[in-house]
């Protein structure tokens, strides 16, 4: 199912997402000025590779710098391909507005990179020995969804269900879409330590460990309402 368009109305133009979008379009074009080397070493500088901290002798004998944190942020703004960045960004834009609505522009950067960073340590966490890098946005957008799914369980999301070539439209809950999103990527990280290899290479418990720190740290950055006027 792929989301279409929400049901809420923001008060607020989503400056942050316009920016977060702008900002990773731009890093994205950069890369295509790049050759196929020139980008994999790209990935592998900047995205998380956990070996490298796993196995401090490995990344000192494979030339990676030592003590080196940086990619923890840089790789959230890393994208493989025209699929990955065009599917984050547009989740983000379908689910950010309304969240950072509630948040204000400042506060919802910090809690979207929060998220993102949490994302990424959890996937080092649970890949321990993989000299794969790990790239996107999906870790920080999956917080903003966890933010969505606390803040605006009786929203309504329009998605599109492809059959074979005729695209079917229908309204769904966001409490039912997100869990429903939520549960796949627990149970396809699941069977990724299972059975290693057997499913895709994705970041499944980056997208559990962003959506989980979202929902549980919207509540710190949800601004406060105002106070009621006084009558006179």
């Amino acid at each position: 199912m792929i989301p279409i368009k929400d049901t809420i109305v923001t008060a607020t133009r989503p400056f942050a997402v316009w920016t977060i979008v702008a900002v990773n379009g731009v890093v994205f074009a950069m890369t295509l000025t790049l050759s196929d080397v020139q980008q994999e070493w790209l990935f592998y500088m900047f995205g998380i590779l956990p070996a490298r901290y796993s196995h401090p002798r490995w990344a000192q004998w494979a030339g990676f710098p030592a003590h080196d944190y940086w990619p923890f942020f840089t790789s959230m703004f890393l994208h493989g391909g025209w699929l990955h960045i065009l599917g984050n960004m547009w989740t983000l834009w379908i689910f950010g507005d309304a969240v950072e609505d509630r948040m204000g522009h400042g506060r919802f950067v910090v809690f979207y990179l929060l998220c993102g960073i949490i994302a990424g340590l959890i996937h080092y966490f649970t890949n321990l020995n993989s000299t794969i890098p790990t790239v996107g946005a999906s870790g920080a957008i999956a917080g903003v969804m966890g933010a969505y799914f606390v803040l605006y369980p009786r929203a309504r999301i329009v998605v599109m269900f492809p059959i074979f070539f005729y695209p079917l439209f229908f309204q769904i809950s966001a409490l039912l879409y997100l869990g429903f999103w939520f549960f796949s990527q627990f149970l396809s990280g699941v069977l990724s330590l299972v059975e290693p290899g057997q499913v895709g290479g994705i970041a499944w418990w980056a997208h559990v460990g962003g959506f989980g720190a979202g929902a549980l740290l919207q509540k710190g950055f949800v601004r406060p309402p105002a106070p009621p006027g006084r009558l006179h």
